[in-house]
């Protein structure tokens, strides 16, 4: 699932046999997983400037110091930013925090929900969490799907705003930045930056590539759901090219469209690929948004490496290797052709891995998706842009009680326990007995009630550096660690990687037209002719004052 779109309900655990125990591996019923797109015054902390908005300082000084904390020793480590691996679980748990830090009282938190929302009186879930907390929390739920609607409504109105707001990054309404958050929200820089953060050890575990989105005009206001930098790849279906004896061995660009035509059977109704524009992307290097070449800022559409991912996309369509009802643009059912053996490549984000494994392995044991290895389209060296590792954040409203701030951060401190500790396996998966028995592997099995009780919900105020322990499917860990701890090393920030920077609005509509030609150049509806008009059209509808925009920020850093 990719976090950019939306969270999707995880099936239940025990679904598949598993070999090793796993603490992530048991997914609580109906419990969601992440994979998975308008005020001035001073805060009420003593260090903060009085009477006005405080002073914006350089990003690196807004965050807060990381100070790791190993609980349990990953079988897999992480590689540059790369997520860990566990393939069993603890034999103990660790209690992160000592004793409930809560002073009592009640604080009402906002969240989204994909699912039923769960009862609020006499659940036994949120009674144990807010027993571990000290406090209560107590949820205003609503629907994700229209969330962004009701987040706009609430906003509007900052008398109604709740003590605690989960905010996504799609669902960031205009002017947020800067109307909103200084107006509304605790800059919680005084609180958290740097060295302060030691009060606040679980918070001080999460990795500063995540704070960096929580940063807005130069303060530190969110407070994160950590996710993987590593975030899209190329699968196969290793599986079948098993049974067609068929190697994947791709170095470039060209072995990869070599391998789809081989792959292709029109007879048996089997194609070699889905559309590979995001592949086409990766392998050529584009840079997600701008870039500097010398001293001059150059948008992604403006590179060569654009138009060599255009030129190989087409390629690969004119060989017949795609999938014609990809060609037909119904990308909505590219996953169940490429499931189904209908199409063997295909391109996804990493956190569909393991739910094609969950959704599969029932019905099909032998049922494997692989990534391929990270490889350049001309061979050469592989570059990787960082995804962003957090994409959902949450916000503690404006307070001149310092205390209430303070307390309101203890409790994210709670909440933000990692794996192996008590904290975390409570947040996530309810109480034992209760919520989850354990089979004879010693793999948590959801219980009637979890279905009713445990959704997610203090995941969405924060949470700890992410993890990956999902032994229920035999060798999954194990791969998914291997392949990211290669593809690690080719990894770069992309430029303005960990800015907030919220576009003016009159530039927000010139970039669509791309999305369209990308489509038409791959299926020989246009050619790249056209994309030098297209290009002209877009520098002098805005794009050359967008490029003004950003090097002006470029230039106060």
């Amino acid at each position: 699932m990719n976090t950019t779109t939306h969270l999707r309900k995880a099936s239940r655990v025990a679904d598949v046999p598993v070999e090793r125990r796993s603490f992530l591996g048991m997914v609580a019923a109906g419990a969601a997983v992440v994979g998975v797109p308008a005020l001035l015054t001073g805060c009420g902390s003593s260090d903060a400037p009085q009477g006005g908005e405080a002073a914006a300082v350089k990003l690196e000084d807004a965050i807060p110091s990381y100070i790791p904390q190993e609980y349990v020793e990953p079988d897999f480590p992480s590689v540059n930013g790369s997520t860990p691996g566990f393939a069993s679980l603890p034999d103990a748990l660790v209690q992160s925090v000592s004793s409930p830090p809560g002073s009592g009282a009640t604080f009402v938190a906002m969240t989204p929900l994909w699912g039923t929302i769960p009862p609020t009186k006499g659940n036994k879930y949120y009674e144990a969490v807010n027993e571990a907390l000290g406090s209560t929390v107590q949820f205003q739920i609503a629907d994700g799907n229209t969330y962004g609607d009701k987040l706009a409504t609430v906003l509007a109105s900052s008398k109604d705003v709740p003590d605690w707001v989960c905010v996504p990054n799609w669902n960031l309404p205009p002017r947020f930045a800067s109307e909103i958050v200084g107006n509304v929200f605790q800059d919680l820089t005084p609180f958290l930056a740097g060295d302060k953060v030691k009060d606040y050890p679980n918070l001080a575990n999460i990795p500063s590539d995540v704070w960096k989105f929580c940063v807005f005009n130069g303060r530190l206001y969110g407070l994160p759901m950590p996710g993987e930098v590593l975030t899209d790849a190329t699968f196969y279906r290793q599986d079948v090219l098993e049974q067609l004896g068929i190697s994947p061995d791709v170095k470039n660009g060209e072995d990869l469209i070599a391998l789809a035509l081989e792959l292709t059977d029109t007879g048996s109704g089997r194609w070699g690929a889905e559309d590979l524009w995001t592949t086409a992307a990766i392998i050529h290097a584009v840079p997600p948004k701008w870039r500097l070449d010398g001293d001059k800022l150059v948008h992604r559409i403006e590179t060569e490496e654009y138009r060599a991912a255009l030129a190989w996309n087409a390629k690969l369509f004119a060989s017949g290797a795609v999938h014609p009802d990809a060609i037909a643009g119904q990308e909505g059912d590219a996953k169940q052709r490429f499931q189904s053996g209908k199409s063997l490549i295909m391109a996804d984000g990493l956190g569909s891995w393991n739910e094609a494994l969950r959704d599969n392995l029932g019905a099909n044991p032998t049922f494997w998706q692989q990534p391929f290895a990270p490889f350049a389209g001309d061979g050469g060296t592989p570059v990787l842009f960082k995804g962003n590792p957090a994409n959902i954040y949450s916000f503690l409203k404006k307070s001149d009680d310092e205390g209430r701030i303070k307390e309101l951060l203890a409790l994210a401190n709670v909440l933000a326990g990692p794996f192996g500790t008590t904290e975390f396996d409570l947040v996530n998966y309810g109480v034992e007995g209760v919520h989850y028995t354990k089979d004879a592997d010693g793999l948590p099995v959801p219980t009637d009630l979890a279905a009713t009780e445990v959704q997610p919900t203090y995941m969405f105020l924060v949470g700890g550096p992410i993890a990956n322990a999902k032994v229920q499917y035999p060798g999954y860990v194990e791969a998914a660690s291997a392949w990211q701890a290669d593809a690690a090393q080719y990894l770069t920030d992309p430029l303005f990687f960990g800015r907030q920077i919220a576009e003016p609005q009159q530039y927000a509509s010139i970039g669509q037209p791309f999305q369209d030609l990308e489509k038409d150049i791959s299926r020989g509806r246009k050619s790249l002719d056209d994309l030098e008009d297209a290009v002209q059209t877009w520098k002098s509808s805005g794009g050359d004052e967008l490029r003004a925009f950003y090097q002006d920020i470029l230039d106060k850093e």
